[in-house]
């Protein structure tokens, strides 16, 4: 290769290597101080929690844990909503931080074989 045919992929390869660092610099970067979404086992389940649990969600109290018990058992936490157990807005706000789990069916509960 001679010097003439060097200078314009000199050239090239410099306006794609500041192609590449403005694409990069463009990209977001993820704030650490998000917070985590709960894992399923961090999750308190809207089946078994006491009523002391439930009051330490944000916007439950006295009567709202007393409903959630009183409207047992719940398919889904979006069962809250279609029961009309707690206003959309509260539902809002704890809806990352529940889940309704279902009993496994015991072997007692099975019915015999036909």
């Amino acid at each position: 290769m001679n010097s003439k045919s060097r200078k314009p992929l000199a050239c090239i390869l410099s306006l794609l290597l500041a192609f590449f660092l403005l694409q990069a610099a463009a990209i977001p970067v993820q704030c650490s101080a998000a917070v985590p979404q709960a894992s399923a086992a961090d999750k308190l389940d809207l089946n078994t929690a006491t009523k002391d649990q439930l009051k330490a969600l944000p916007g439950v109290g006295d009567v709202y844990s007393q409903k959630i018990i009183d409207g047992r058992p719940y398919r889904t936490k979006l069962d809250l909503i279609h029961k009309k157990i707690i206003p959309q807005a509260t539902y809002d706000k704890i809806k990352d931080q529940v889940i309704a789990k279902q009993p496994k069916p015991s072997a007692m509960t099975q019915s015999a074989p036909k």
